[in-house]
């Protein structure tokens, strides 16, 4: 990168330290946040990526740089999942052990980031790569990489992604083809091609620039899926109960009332509550109250999900919804799968921590990764829960296997229980990630939570309808599902692991080539 020689008898600036490269990194990824919902200034993540990548590239070691893509990491992920520091003393962690949690998960999050810097420099070293093949195809590749890596390692934690910042840039185009991942790979390429800018191949940069942008633009104006049969009349419950009251079991009778109440007020094609929203098992709740809704739905020919657990036997429940229907026998049933750890099951050798936390329902059966839809008239509904809106793949996985499974989903429904979380940035985070979810699969997503969002979001992405958040509430809508699979759908992230590896090969190939010129 050109930098401004120093003048004849002008000292030269000292190098920067590691530490100084370090707390830059870390102040720029902590300013990440402000690129996602609720603040939605996505441009500022290019930015901060390339403050990144730069910050990598005058680093004086491989070590360095790890520890520069370290403290990128820590900064990004620290006030990405600050709220966090709201949830554990719901479960009653002292405040000081939940900050203390916070900081140690960042520690580890950030570790992934250091490994994807610390191969960047490495392999730009080995290689004796150009500024143009570390920027355009090194540094962007290990990124991606090591955000699908930190999506999945460990059951995964895919929060504040860079890709969901841009649902609604330019860059949402490829969300149908690459995934969320694949429009972070593409959004750190930007950021490379941006420091590129001060470099002899700024034309070249500046073009690559353009094309990638256009071309999200122009996939914006596929139409990956179609409509099928006839638009769904929705009624989605917002409770707002809190969750001092929610447990307690001084309230559960009016609990029981309200959402009893909620759904029976009018008829709809399909109604449904919350996660959790029916806070007992089946065998708790008070005689003829669960047939009271089978009642409902057969008298006025509507379709209901049910937010509740599930129990197997003494030992095993599940967090589920239990669907039911005007022609159905048997009530529909969907366990979740991707459960949150300690909050959801007990990962091995960490009992002592979730001892110190009273969380309820808090060791729970894991569902099948692949289950059937909810059939409503001539739709078909695949519900997914809470956190699992997080997991893009695992949903198109999903899809891909519906014809399997009694047919392909066309609708998506999230139910949800965020008032854990408080007033924090996690809500509208949690809507922007379902609205990535919209993207890629090209289906609308119905979304039922206690305090919010509670929405539908149409097959592009954008919000349709909606509840103000943490106020009770019901929303009617009507929703028109699709039929048919984005790209994504069918590779899910292959694709994206197809690119980032020609992008390797290519940097090699690219010092072989330099290589044998010179010698």
């Amino acid at each position: 990168m050109r930098l401004r020689r120093a003048r004849p008898g002008e000292p030269s600036a000292p190098p920067r330290s590691t530490r100084s490269r370090m707390l830059i990194a870390a102040l720029a990824g902590a300013a990440s946040v402000f690129s996602f919902a609720p603040f939605g200034w996505w441009p500022l993540q290019l930015l901060t990526l390339a403050i990144l990548f730069y910050q990598v590239l005058r680093a004086n070691s491989v070590k360095a740089g790890a520890l520069v893509g370290w403290a990128f990491g820590f900064g990004w992920c620290l006030t990405g999942v600050h709220w966090l520091t709201i949830v554990l003393p719901r479960f009653g962690l002292p405040p000081v052990l939940a900050w203390a949690a916070i900081i140690l998960l960042s520690v580890y999050l950030g570790g992934h980031c250091a490994l994807a810097m610390g191969a960047a420099a490495w392999l730009r070293q080995r290689w004796v790569l150009s500024l143009p093949a570390a920027n355009l195809l090194v540094l962007p590749a290990c990124w991606a990489i090591s955000e699908w890596t930190r999506g999945w390692l460990f059951t995964g934690f895919p929060w504040a992604s860079a890709g969901y910042a841009h649902n609604v840039s330019p860059l949402a185009g490829f969300a149908p083809v690459l995934g969320v991942y694949g429009i972070g790979w593409i959004a750190a390429i930007t950021a490379g091609a941006l420091l590129l800018l001060m470099h002899r191949t700024r034309k070249g940069a500046l073009a690559l620039i353009g094309a990638l942008w256009l071309g999200g633009f122009g996939l914006q104006q596929v139409q990956w899926t179609e409509a099928v049969g006839k638009p769904l009349a929705v009624r989605l419950v917002q409770g707002n109960i809190a969750l001092s009251d929610k447990f307690n079991p001084d309230h559960l009778g009016q609990t029981l009332a309200y959402y009893q109440r909620a759904v029976t007020a009018a008829p709809a094609d399909l109604i449904a509550i919350p996660e959790t929203g029916l806070p007992l098992f089946p065998q708790q709740m008070p005689t003829g109250y669960l047939d009271s809704y089978g009642q409902f739905a057969r008298r006025s020919g509507s379709a209901i999900v049910l937010g509740m657990p599930l129990a197997d036997s003494p030992t095993r429940y599940s967090n589920s919804v239990l669907g039911l229907a005007p022609a159905l026998a048997n009530p529909y049933r969907y366990d979740k799968h991707h459960l949150v750890p300690f909050g959801e099951f007990i990962p091995m050798g960490f009992r002592w921590f979730t001892d110190l936390m009273n969380i309820p329902l808090g060791d729970q059966t894991r569902g099948e990764a692949l289950q059937r839809a909810f059939a409503v008239k001539d739709q078909r509904v695949l519900p997914n829960i809470c956190y699992e809106n997080a997991f893009g793949e695992e949903i198109a996985a999903q899809l891909r296997n519906g014809s399997a499974r009694g047919g392909e989903a066309t609708l998506l429904l999230n139910v949800a229980e965020l008032a854990w979380y408080g007033e924090s940035v996690a809500i509208p985070q949690h809507l922007q990630i379902s609205q990535m979810r919209s993207l890629e699969t090209g289906r609308p997503m119905l979304s039922a939570t206690n305090t919010g969002p509670t929405v539908v979001i149409d097959a592009r992405g954008q919000v349709q309808a909606s509840l103000p958040y943490y106020q009770a509430g019901v929303l009617a809508a009507s929703v028109q599902g699709m039929s048919g699979r984005t790209p994504y759908i069918v590779t899910q992230n292959y694709l994206l692991f197809a690119l980032t590896g020609i992008s390797l090969l290519a940097a090699w190939l690219w010092s072989r080539r330099k290589a044998a010129a010179a010698a």
